[in-house]
């Protein structure tokens, strides 16, 4: 079984100059925000691009010069501000500061909203980074975390509980713990019978390997975790075998949805969305109306009669049809 997570590097990763097929979203990634007119102002000031917000990473892109771009992964990020920054485009402004700290090296990015007046470079950047921080359980192995209230799985959004199996010994210590296995949509969590805090959070998006191997107490399920969650060899007891194997199977088969689609748990929506410019544009139609003129008040007709000398006026005009005067016409007028 291969690793979600072994081949997941968006949210993980700083990357330049990244090719189309890495720019594309992969199974999971969700885009929320499109950002247009951004200048990437430290790297390169005076360049016009375009920035997308998605669940995992933010995706900045020249528009002039395409293969000009960057990828930085949530992960990655230390710290996000706003600071007065100096544009090419648009002068001194406030501009969103990023740092970031990559493989032990550390990056800072600039991004600017050319157009002034909006705040969503501010707000989308954000508000997604803090909705990925406060949603790591989704994503990250935890051990001894909060997970158990009233011997009940403290279940996150978008998580459904597919199994719940009784008597599960973890095979962690020598004489081995009693307690209780929760297979989810996203993860395998077990908690001791006599102490909850005694517990292990295993997503599928960590899971390694899933196998039934021999140990000193029988058969037992083992799960490898990703090197990136430290590598962990996690040992399970479940009698009778009939039980275990069918554990075995409902784990991969969940393991095998999720990693078609995985569920990042980042959950943020606009509150407004960039509407696409075929919504913007609307078919002019031709009104069927028939436009009647009313001879007695159309003065502005032209019809091409003989002209006439107007003593009243001193000059040429045209000759007035039958029913106008000039006092009329310019009451018309005024």
């Amino acid at each position: 079984m291969s690793a979600v997570l072994d081949v997941l590097w968006e949210d993980r990763d700083v990357r330049f100059d990244i090719s189309p097929q890495q720019m594309k979203m992969r199974p999971g990634e969700v885009l929320i925000d499109c950002l247009e007119s951004i200048e990437d102002t430290k790297g390169n000031n005076g360049d016009r691009g375009r920035l997308l917000v998605t669940n995992l990473r933010i995706i900045w892109r020249s528009l002039s010069l395409p293969r000009v771009n960057l990828s930085v992964g949530y992960n990655c990020i230390i710290n996000i501000t706003t600071r007065t920054a100096n544009s090419k485009l648009r002068g001194q402004t406030e501009a969103l500061y990023i740092l970031t700290k990559c493989n032990n090296t550390r990056f800072e990015f600039i991004f600017t909203n050319v157009v002034p007046g909006s705040p969503r470079l501010f707000t989308s950047v954000i508000a997604v980074h803090r909705a990925y921080e406060t949603s790591k359980m989704y994503r990250d192995l935890k051990l001894r975390s909060a997970l158990i209230q009233n011997k009940q799985l403290r279940l996150l959004p978008q998580e459904q509980i597919y199994d719940k199996i009784n008597g599960v010994w973890n095979l962690s210590s020598d004489q081995g713990n009693l307690g209780t296995f929760f297979i989810t949509n996203v993860r395998i969590v077990w908690h001791a019978n006599m102490n909850d805090s005694f517990n292990v959070s295993i997503p599928y998006l960590q899971i390694r390997s899933i196998k039934i191997r021999d140990s000193k107490f029988g058969l037992a399920l083992v799960i490898e975790s990703s090197q990136q969650s430290g590598g962990y060899v996690l040992g399970f007891k479940i009698d009778p075998v009939e039980k275990l194997q069918e554990a075995v199977k409902e784990i991969n088969s969940l393991h095998r949805v999720y990693s078609a689609n995985p569920i990042f748990g980042v959950d943020y929506e606009m509150e407004e969305k960039p509407q696409p410019l075929e919504d913007l544009t609307v078919e002019q139609v031709q009104d069927d109306v028939e436009i009647e003129s009313d001879e007695q008040t159309d003065a502005f007709v032209q019809h091409d009669r003989e002209p006439v000398f107007s003593e009243e006026l001193g000059l040429a005009i045209e000759k007035l049809k039958d029913g106008f005067t000039l006092q009329g016409l310019w009451e018309v007028m005024t």
